[in-house]
């Protein structure tokens, strides 16, 4: 593998030249998507030059033999073995074990769909900006009608909170964190990649040190990716409960303070339950739930009508499920960090 390689057949000639490059895709169970999304992603692989690196954390359905079809007819697609199973595992595997040429990392996650110029622009991004990291836009598609109401929610401000890289018309610029695509990959090796005691959210702690070392993080607008949300109303709960650990682990590991976006979720789910106990003694309690339903009922009928959508009656429910689960998720990892400190500074005494 060459250390710069041609660009022949893509349009753009002021890109004839850069250096090579490695697709990290991490799966674990994805035989739904993971012949679609690599399939997005294999023509713009340059032959002899670029790879994609496929890391399996031990899937037990199709996912390796689907890979291992695909590999028959291209020679760029490697599957390795994660033995740690988790997805900031893979990421640091894939870097690691990367062509020694290769100097961009990109990462694609399986759960998701790339445009044909998505390695091209995460790639020259990263070079023209100077910066060490590329994020994108992502938004969210659905196709059973529940998984349309997710969408819906997840890529409007009830189900984001304005995150940036959560809305497709975002402008191109730097921000402190979004949607991982592409790494300089001396840096991300060089600040021991993700942390893997993150099961999720280890995107954001990674940013967070990278901007902490002067490292810069350009979002690319124009590379925004389509993802599929989960189908069920308990695996999106079981995501949001798992996203919302994993932003406070990373706030306290980092000593941070968190964003009203971060705060309303865990401030919405004590209100809720502190109203619907006292309720039998102090009714009036029934006041913040009862008018937080109110809200989430009214956005679903006022969309679905909009849209002329009945799968949008869900957004509500959709959002609730986010929202609350995202929140008790916040404050267990809170609770148990506090309970942790308590216990150290007994045993210390």
């Amino acid at each position: 593998m060459s250390d710069v390689c041609s660009m022949s057949g893509r349009p753009v000639e002021r890109l004839m030249h850069y250096p090579p490059i490695s697709v990290v895709v991490p799966v674990l169970n994805e035989s739904a998507f993971i012949e679609r999304c690599l399939r997005s992603l294999i023509p713009q692989l340059r032959p002899e030059c670029d790879e994609i690196l496929v890391v399996d954390g031990g899937s037990t359905d199709e996912t390796c033999e689907i890979v291992r079809r695909l590999q028959a007819n291209h020679s760029g697609i490697s599957l390795l073995h994660n033995p740690k199973r988790l997805q900031a595992a893979a990421l640091n595997l894939g870097a690691q074990l990367a062509s020694s040429s290769s100097e961009i990392i990109i990462r694609a996650d399986a759960h998701a769909d790339y445009p044909l110029d998505f390695i091209e622009l995460c790639a020259t991004n990263l070079l023209e900006q100077n910066a060490q990291s590329v994020v994108v836009p992502m938004r969210a598609e659905g196709t059973t009608p529940f998984q349309r109401a997710i969408a819906f929610a997840q890529n409007s401000r009830i189900g984001n909170g304005g995150s940036a890289h959560r809305r497709s018309s975002s402008a191109s610029r730097f921000v402190d964190h979004g949607h991982h695509a592409a790494f300089d990959r001396r840096t991300f090796l060089s600040l021991s990649g993700y942390n893997e005691k993150f099961t999720h959210n280890e995107d954001a702690e990674y940013d967070y040190r990278l901007t902490c070392s002067g490292g810069r993080i350009w979002m690319c607008s124009e590379a925004c990716i389509t993802y599929f949300p989960r189908k069920s109303w308990r695996a999106l709960a079981r995501q949001y409960f798992n996203h919302g650990q994993g932003r406070a682990r990373t706030l306290l590991l980092h000593r941070q303070f968190p964003k009203l976006r971060q705060v309303i979720p865990p401030v919405i789910l004590v209100a809720t339950i502190a109203g619907m106990l006292l309720a039998p003694v102090a009714p009036i309690a029934l006041f913040i739930p009862g008018m937080y339903i109110a809200m989430l009922i009214g956005v679903s009928v006022a969309q679905a009508i909009k849209k002329r959508d009945k799968a949008l009656l869900a957004v509500g429910l959709a959002s609730g499920i986010m929202h609350l689960s995202w929140g008790a998720g916040f404050l267990k990892a809170s609770a148990n960090q506090a309970i942790n400190l308590i216990f150290r500074s007994n045993s210390g005494h």
